[in-house]
């Protein structure tokens, strides 16, 4: 499949292919929009099936970025890129040098930072190739470092905001969360979530990461094939996108969804499904702004961590008013997200 038909691409102004036999390196850039800044958004280290699935990946990531970073007010456009794990992935310094000569040679237009399968450790490495690098070590209370903690945080004020718009209720204590992904970001949810006294059912790929949720958070463990089925009040997605689709959303037995997983809706026309069942959507570039925004406050520099929580802090507001004009024209949370962010990049 080429890229201009891939219906992923939405007038994606560069899509890169970079390639390096030498240490193998096989990643793709792709830069949605530059209208409000230079393209930002963490790179993903996947095992993808083919090539093509690599492409739809990027191309769909670095849209939502562009909406992501429009939403969330940053002057920043939206980029992406994944770096594809073979079989024979080896995850050489060598490789990950590589990669950020290539972040270099694009003279800022992408920002790149980290995402799934990436680490504080391995940006260091990329950082000694670009400038054009965020997700770094902090020091002194300044923003940076991990952003996961942040997207958690930004979650966790979202699930709050959407508790009580749905349901009146002020307090977490007893809701019924399941989690679906218990990494970085699914962890640090996790962390917030019980200590305001929810009830946590948890699922992921890697047993240990399950293990460790049961053992600090009470949870209980849900099956992979189960999760999106479970009896609950909430789900939240913290995995791999495309997970609410026709075929599994007539089986979801919880009143809201809002997680962390980027594009969570299989295909536009789920949001109205979604609507439809009477399930509040917060959509997922919304309400998992808060590592961008960390992403940010480090790469502009002159903000404190405690600048980012604040800001941060801000999405419940902003998922309040999507909720609101839902509610209000009774249209889908994500066609009411999408409008908006279009407009603010020139997109309509």
């Amino acid at each position: 499949m080429g890229v201009f038909s891939n219906p992923a691409f939405d007038d994606h102004e560069r899509v890169v292919f970079c390639h390096d036999a030498a240490t193998g390196l096989s990643s793709i850039i792709a830069i949605h929009s530059t209208t409000r800044g230079p393209g930002a958004g963490g790179c993903r280290l996947w095992a993808y099936a083919d090539e093509d699935a690599a492409l739809t990946d990027v191309l769909r990531l670095s849209q939502g970025m562009s909406y992501k970073n429009a939403m969330a007010e940053l002057p920043l456009g939206g980029g992406k890129a994944v770096i594809i794990k073979h079989s024979d992935f080896t995850g050489s310094d060598a490789l990950y040098e590589r990669f950020g000569e290539f972040v270099e040679s694009l003279g800022g237009a992408y920002i790149t930072a980290e995402d799934m399968g990436m680490s504080e450790a391995i940006m260091q490495v990329i950082g000694s190739r670009t400038s054009y690098v965020s997700g770094l070590p902090a020091e002194g209370g300044a923003a940076g470092g991990d952003p996961s903690p942040k997207t958690a945080l930004g979650i966790y004020a979202g699930i709050r905001t959407a508790v009580e718009f749905r349901d009146a209720r002020s307090s977490l204590s007893g809701l019924r969360v399941a989690v679906q992904g218990v990494g970085n970001v699914g962890y640090n949810l996790c962390k917030l979530l019980h200590a305001d006294g929810a009830i946590l059912l948890v699922a992921d790929m890697d047993e240990a990461r399950v293990a460790r949720a049961v053992s600090e958070f009470d949870a209980t463990p849900v099956g992979l094939d189960d999760v999106l089925s479970v009896d609950a009040d909430v789900l939240a997605p913290c995995a791999m996108g495309a997970v609410l689709t026709e075929e599994s959303i007539p089986d979801l037995r919880v009143g809201i969804v809002a997680g962390g997983a980027n594009n969570q809706l299989a295909a536009p026309g789920d949001g109205q499904r979604l609507h439809d069942a009477g399930i509040l959507y917060a959509p997922d570039y919304v309400i998992n702004a808060g590592g961008i925004i960390n992403v940010a406050c480090e790469y502009q520099g002159g903000f404190t961590d405690a600048d980012v929580d604040e800001s941060v802090m801000r999405i419940g507001a902003r998922l309040k008013r999507i909720f609101e004009r839902s509610a209000d024209n009774d249209v889908p949370t994500n066609r009411i997200a999408d409008a908006q962010a279009r407009r603010f990049i020139g997109r309509n």
